[in-house]
């Protein structure tokens, strides 16, 4: 089954800012204000932090340092430190040994 745009119902609303008459995909509710395309532009959140270690679909949930258990690399025998409990069956690579079993 493929989705159209086209058959998606379309709703009558004012905007909360301009008063422009607009239509939405949804149901509006009496209590909450809804937008025009051009007055929604000004209500969207803030995008959120995706940078390597800040945020992102997989980022951190708070600020606590993150506890780093020591280990030897399988490869070069160096010792190193890994942010999770390494298990005896299971090889654990070092920073620079890490890239080449990516």
């Amino acid at each position: 089954m493929s989705y159209n745009k086209e058959d998606r119902q379309m709703f009558d609303a004012k905007c909360g800012d301009c008063g422009t008459d607009c239509q939405v995909p949804f149901q509006p509710k009496e209590d909450r204000p809804v937008y025009c395309r051009e007055c929604f532009q000004n209500h969207r959140p803030a995008p959120r932090n995706r940078d390597r270690f800040g945020g992102g679909r997989f980022g951190r949930r708070d600020d606590r340092p993150r506890q780093m258990h020591d280990a030897k690399c399988g490869d070069c025998g160096n010792d190193c430190q890994v942010p999770f409990q390494p298990k005896e069956d299971r090889p654990v690579y070092c920073r620079e040994c890490f890239q080449n079993h990516r």
